[in-house]
């Protein structure tokens, strides 16, 4: 008998042994680009299920672009395809809020308050994604669009590496002596396809905004929008620069036939790659029409929960505050080229306290952060067709079918028609 109750005594132990020690709750995750943020992924998420062994990330098949990106959340959002987490376009916080899809971050914000502060979440951080003061996300990966030069071509061409231009019309001069060389080799690069991030680069260098402080009316074809809109076209005929695909841009000027080109700093990490030993690559900041209140658009993402079950909120708050804390900008910033978004991975020797100092290619989108102001997001459920509208009139600029303003009436009429009715 006492063998009996012996075995049964072993047998109970084994089975709580067996037992697993936690529940472990599985998040499913979704991105935009993986060409920039595959690596960054992969290394935050394995360092935060080695600190959170209760919690295992899986991804979704990421997004091409921004664009897509949210177009895949809008029509997976309250179905079971949705992802526990997202990260959204800074353009697109508003067009997600709109539809209600975003989870409010301000309760826990409110309870971890005093941890926030200490992990570098200041308050202006936290506005980078607010929706008309709601916190419907986090950011995760801010940029600025910076100047990337070839200085061996720059030199060529009589040029200073050591002093690049700091005016849009020595870029178009210089431009158009790189293109003077010959061989194959052409001048610019303007990054314009895709969204309309390059254009609001020049419109808001130039003092410019979108529309009307009320948001009723296109405002980006008046005079600051021509002068933004006549640079483009200048770069063209001045310049001869090429119409360009984004992918055969990125695969000239790494091939060191493209003089300057202009884009996002989020691009740096993989272009040092791709350039490797053929060229010596230089950045710096990028001109501005209006150097005295000219202002640049914060490019990049915000990690946004949407899943609206309460164990699976809390785990995924956690991955939230990780990502976009000291930890994740201290991967997001060397292995891509955007700036921190965190304060205490900006000034931390733990972090990138150092990283600036050993790495100057990094510095261009560094110093520019003070001129940084937000990505515009149209109102209306429209985003994505009025920033179309944009691109193609931005297109026929570049194709010279159109002259500057003729494409900036056409782009603000078909705008006009495609905002919000009040």
């Amino acid at each position: 008998m006492k063998h009996f109750a012996r075995l049964l005594s072993a047998a109970a132990i084994s089975m709580v042994v067996a037992l697993p020690a936690y529940a472990e709750t599985t998040l499913t995750v979704h991105y935009p680009m993986p060409g920039f943020f595959k690596d960054v992924m992969d290394t935050i998420s394995k360092k935060f299920m080695e600190e959170n062994p209760d919690i295992k990330i899986q991804f979704a098949n990421p997004s091409a672009t921004y664009e897509e990106g949210i177009q895949t959340i809008m029509r997976q959002a309250g179905t079971s395809e949705m992802p526990d987490l997202t990260f959204i376009g800074l353009n697109r916080l508003r067009m997600a809020n709109e539809r209600g899809i975003p989870v409010d971050l301000a309760p826990m914000i409110a309870k971890d308050k005093a941890s926030m502060a200490d992990q570098g979440f200041s308050d202006t951080i936290l506005k980078l994604a607010q929706v008309n003061g709601k916190q419907v996300g986090l950011a995760f990966a801010t940029s600025n669009p910076i100047m990337y030069y070839n200085a061996d071509l720059v030199k060529a061409a009589g040029g200073n590496p050591d002093a690049p231009p700091k005016t849009w019309d020595e870029v178009i001069a210089l431009g158009a002596k790189i293109k003077a060389l010959g061989n194959g080799v052409d001048s610019i690069d303007f990054r314009w396809q895709g969204d309309d991030w390059m254009f609001s680069a020049l419109l808001f260098g130039a003092g410019g905004s979108m529309l009307s402080e009320d948001e009723s009316k296109v405002a980006f074809n008046g005079e600051q929008g021509l002068k933004a809109m006549t640079i483009v076209d200048r770069m063209v005929k001045e310049a001869g620069m090429p119409v360009f695909t984004k992918a055969a841009g990125e695969q000239a000027f790494v091939a060191g036939k493209v003089g300057f080109a202009f884009q996002t700093t989020g691009a740096l990490r993989n272009t040092i790659k791709n350039v490797g030993g053929k060229f010596d690559l230089r950045t710096a900041e990028i001109p501005l029409l209006d150097p005295v209140n000219g202002k640049l658009p914060t490019g990049g993402n915000a990690v946004v929960i949407l899943t609206k079950d309460a164990t699976r909120q809390e785990a995924a708050w956690k991955f939230a505050k990780f990502a976009a804390g000291p930890y994740g900008a201290s991967v997001v910033v060397p292995g891509t080229g955007y700036v921190p978004n965190n304060e205490l991975a900006a000034k931390s020797p733990d972090y990138l306290g150092d990283f600036y100092k050993q790495n100057p290619l990094f510095q261009a989108g560094l110093k520019q952060m003070p001129r940084m102001i937000p990505w515009y997001a149209f109102p209306g459920s429209n985003g994505v067709r009025v920033t179309q509208t944009i691109v193609d009139n931005t297109s026929r600029v570049v194709d010279q079918s159109a002259k500057p303003q003729e494409a900036l009436d056409d782009a603000a009429k078909e705008v006009q028609r495609l905002l919000p009715r009040s």
